[in-house]
């Protein structure tokens, strides 16, 4: 155990981070649970990590504007195609996101063939690069979420109907899924959100977000004491917390009824 790994330098990067992503994740994700498409966030997450992988082999600078734009056009076409398969074959829609998924997993695959280090951008892709975020992929994040949190705020997502579900979900899981990989966008999603089903309105807002962040900081510290990917960890930690938090938040049942 190296009690010195606990650096804030590199550990609150990653931190606020984390508490950007959950900012938008948890919302969208009880959203998503109430609307029984549980994979859409692996579906969209991979999309938006192909439009990554399809600007690099095409020469784009690693990380640039150009980048970014390419992995946001790739989750909007996703988020309209989605959209579509909802409006023209509802009841298949969640078979019709796990073929998504494993589409564009596979076309990042092929992407990559060729790639000497296509091994470690896979990698970078599914468990991310968390405690290596800098300030500009931050205020990005930032903006993003901000932008995100109004819109849901004053009710514009709602307004353009389903387009507007599935493109606000595109443009969150672009901008978590190059910094926390698609693992742990997946499990910010679902996690709290489901361990918090219990609970309604403000009040289950309010613990899934603890649950969140306690799972986000809990994880961080365990991977630096003990020296273990991040990602994996921080998956680990955020269930163990929307565990405990439904086991020690339970509602109490009504016995005089």
């Amino acid at each position: 155990m190296n009690w010195s790994a606990l650096d804030a330098g590199i550990l609150g990067p990653a931190l606020i981070a984390g508490l950007l992503v959950l900012a938008t994740h948890v919302p969208l994700g009880m959203q998503v649970l109430d609307r029984g498409i549980v994979f859409i966030d692996l579906a969209i997450a991979q999309i938006a990590g192909l439009g990554v992988i399809a600007a690099d082999a095409v020469g784009l600078p690693e990380g640039g504007v150009a980048v970014q734009a390419a992995a946001v056009t790739a989750a909007l076409l996703g988020a309209w195609l989605l959209t579509w398969t909802e409006r023209r074959a509802p009841q298949q829609q969640e078979a019709l996101i796990g073929v998504m998924f494993i589409l564009a997993a596979c076309a990042g695959i092929l992407l990559l063939a060729s790639n000497p280090h296509g091994g470690e951008h896979l990698k970078d892709l599914l468990v991310g690069q968390i405690l290596w975020v800098n300030n500009t992929q931050l205020l990005w994040l930032g903006g993003i979420s901000a932008v995100l949190l109004i819109a849901m705020r004053l009710g514009w997502i709602e307004r353009l109907g389903r387009f507007g579900f599935y493109a606000a979900f595109a443009l969150a899981v672009t901008a978590s899924v190059q910094l926390v990989g698609v693992y742990l966008v997946f499990s910010s999603l679902i996690i709290p959100a489901l361990g918090t089903r219990a609970h309604f309105g403000a009040r289950r807002l309010c613990i899934a977000y603890t649950v969140g962040a306690l799972g986000y900081a809990l994880g961080l510290a365990l991977s630096a004491l003990f020296d273990l990917p991040s990602g994996a960890v921080i998956v680990w930690t955020l269930a163990a917390c929307a565990v405990a938090g439904a086991l020690m938040l339970r509602p109490r049942l009504d016995h005089s009824l």
